[in-house]
């Protein structure tokens, strides 16, 4: 059993003894917003940027949790500290709290707040990835919820679109990539998509169903102060078969080469590492 401290509702508490309600908004609905955050060196990178797309997820959501920004981060700051982490995997998460089983939100909300850590590598310079290699992904049948159902920005404890997506893969592939209904390539499950033609560093615009990921929007700064040539559009799984390179971003994996899609390899190559390189310098600088 681990013996970790989790942050639960102000509280430090052993992982093992971390519950919540069974009448907790965020179990019976999905009704709670999350952020995965990374700690490198003891400071949480992009912290503003994670708290700014937290607000307008509860906006969404229409929940009011009546927590400061700098009461959350106290919180996340506890938890690496009682847990002795400087290089970590976090997760925030803040639900409507425990309230009477329908389905109309009560406008008066005791939220539940939750703050998990576990250990990561070292980021930088001198860091390993997360992951054990270049990712296999697989196109599926599942279609992106459009923004008018469900907006696109909103990180919401209801996963059920990408773990449908990936279920489909059936443990063949590490990734699941999922189109728009208009059969637009959006996004991973757990990722956002870039591919290289070119020289140019291409990603399916956010003005489509595409979540607004932080780390891709700093590989996309990162690539046009590097004179890279950038391009937001829309493009159809046959564009990112036919790219030079491909790879995935999420907080954790940073930026992950994509070894194939659908069987057809990929790779990385010499742009993804360029903009590999400009990010581990990045964290650096950031962070230790």
């Amino acid at each position: 059993m681990s013996d970790r401290l989790y942050h639960v509702d102000g509280e430090l508490v052993p992982a093992e003894e971390a519950t919540v309600s069974v009448d907790d908004r965020g179990f019976r609905y999905g009704d709670a917003a999350f952020e995965t955050l990374r700690a490198y060196g003891g400071t949480v990178l992009d912290w503003a940027a994670h708290r700014e797309r937290l607000e307008g997820t509860c906006d969404a959501l229409s929940l009011e949790h009546g927590l400061s920004g700098s009461e959350l981060r106290d919180r996340i700051d506890e938890t690496l500290a009682a847990n002795d982490l400087a290089d970590a995997y976090v997760r925030l998460s803040i639900s409507r709290g425990v309230q009477p089983g329908k389905l109309t939100p009560q406008p008066e909300v005791d939220p539940t707040v939750v703050v998990y850590a576990k250990p990561l590598p070292r980021g930088g310079f001198e860091g390993e990835p997360v992951w054990d290699g270049p990712a296999t992904v697989r196109s599926v049948e599942t279609r992106r919820i459009p923004d008018a159902a469900l907006p696109s920005s909103a990180k919401t404890h209801n996963y059920l679109n990408g773990i449908i997506a990936r279920a489909e893969l059936e443990g063949e592939a590490d990734e699941a990539l999922l189109s728009d209904l208009e059969g637009n390539v959006a996004e991973g499950a757990t990722s956002n998509l870039f591919f290289v033609r070119d020289g140019t560093v291409c990603t399916p615009t956010t003005d489509g169903d595409v979540l607004p990921g932080i780390t891709r929007k700093t590989v996309l700064e990162l690539a046009r102060a590097g004179d890279l040539p950038v391009e937001e559009g829309s493009y159809g799984l046959a564009d990112v078969l036919e790219a030079d390179e491909a790879f995935l971003t999420n907080r954790t994996w940073e930026l992950r080469p994509v070894a194939s899609l659908d069987r057809v390899e990929l790779g990385g190559g010499p742009v993804t590492d360029r903009l590999s390189r400009l990010y581990d310098e990045r964290v650096e600088n950031a962070c230790y």
